[in-house]
């Protein structure tokens, strides 16, 4: 029997090497079929739940593989309903996800993670606090949906309808497995959820939007601008330093251009920082490259930042400007404060 700590995770097996796996076992092709019919489209977390497999195949199965699945380790549940949720991954490692729920709109979301910690460091950010330890799996953001998912339906009766990658870790230094991740939700032999409602979300890697738009994905794309000009941004977000917002109109230029995928940008507001009538008409210049919306988020305090939220009336004078320059503008008020579930808390506290 191999050992634990050497067993491979049955689910870095792609469909052909699984088969390829199984027949040079001796099994028939049809067993890979199965097999991965029950870790992508049924979820199985043991292989004692694959039940039209035989006995001695499950068992050779737990001799050779393990599944790698990540368990639940904490749950906060909200005032407004958001519910918080901490997974232990196999290493030990915690990561968070969040459920909001907006039954009025019959729309429930899940904010998952992508990386353990983060190494952007956005200066009002608490997961940007934390170091980047490693990138997820993709089985592993796949599991966060899965038991989401679950949870929505246990909760409120109704399943997920929008996934974002708005959680912990940057989702484009994460690539490869994200783009696995979203493979196995969207696709018919695994959860079949429509790309059209997932939002991958960036602070902006600008070869990277292009990467995707070269790979011509199929789900929408989020920039986290959060700054209108290149001073205020590098003030809050080092990658602009790298990737200044002429650059990044550029990518996502070419990204419309080649996918046709809705594009929006996420703006935290600061009170006497990026939340005047200069701020927002550099933010109306940005939204002239090409169609995009604007998501006008509230500013959720943590601990040792010295930024504080925006007056009500700064935000609807704000959303207002923009209105009447023809943008299309949300603003979202935050969820899950009370939990520190909301955007930019996510940080494993107790």
């Amino acid at each position: 029997m191999i050992s634990e700590e050497v067993k491979q995770d049955i689910r870095k097996l792609s469909k052909q090497e699984l088969e390829d796996t199984l027949v040079g076992m001796g099994e028939k092709k049809f067993r890979a079929k199965q097999v991965y019919e029950w870790l992508w489209q049924k979820s199985a977390r043991t292989f004692e739940e694959m039940t039209n497999l035989s006995k001695d195949l499950r068992q050779i199965l737990a001799e050779n593989f393990v599944i790698n699945a990540i368990e639940e380790d904490k749950v906060q549940k909200s005032l407004d309903g958001t519910i918080k949720s901490r997974f232990r991954l196999h290493d030990g490692h915690l990561i968070e996800s969040v459920l909001i729920p907006v039954p009025s709109d019959n729309r429930f979301t899940v904010c998952v993670s992508s990386q353990v910690g983060c190494s952007l460091a956005c200066k009002f950010c608490a997961t940007g606090k934390m170091k980047r330890l490693r990138n997820l799996d993709p089985a592993e953001i796949y599991d966060q949906v899965v038991l989401v998912n679950k949870q929505a339906i246990e909760t409120f009766g109704h399943p997920l309808t929008n996934i974002v990658y708005m959680g912990m870790g940057e989702p484009l230094l994460a690539y490869k497995n994200v783009i696995g991740s979203i493979e196995h939700i969207t696709s018919p032999e695994g959860l079949n959820m429509s790309p059209r409602r997932i939002t991958v979300s960036t602070a902006g890697i600008a070869k990277m939007i292009k990467k995707l738009a070269d790979d011509n994905v199929r789900f929408n794309l989020a920039l986290s601008l959060h700054a209108a000009d290149d001073d205020k941004r590098n003030e809050i977000m080092p990658i602009n330093e790298q990737n200044n917002l002429e650059i990044l109109m550029d990518s996502l230029r070419y990204f419309y251009n080649k996918t046709r995928n809705r594009i929006s940008y996420e703006y935290i507001t600061f009170s006497n920082f990026n939340d005047g009538i200069t701020d927002a008409r550099n933010l109306a210049r940005l939204c002239k490259y090409f169609p995009v919306r604007v998501n006008i988020i509230e500013y959720n305090p943590i601990e040792g930042v010295t930024y504080t939220k925006s007056s009500e009336d700064a935000i609807d004078s704000f959303a207002k400007y923009l209105r009447d320059n023809d943008v299309t503008v949300t603003v979202r008020r935050s969820r899950g404060k009370d939990i520190d579930a909301a955007c930019g808390q996510l940080a494993n506290k107790e």
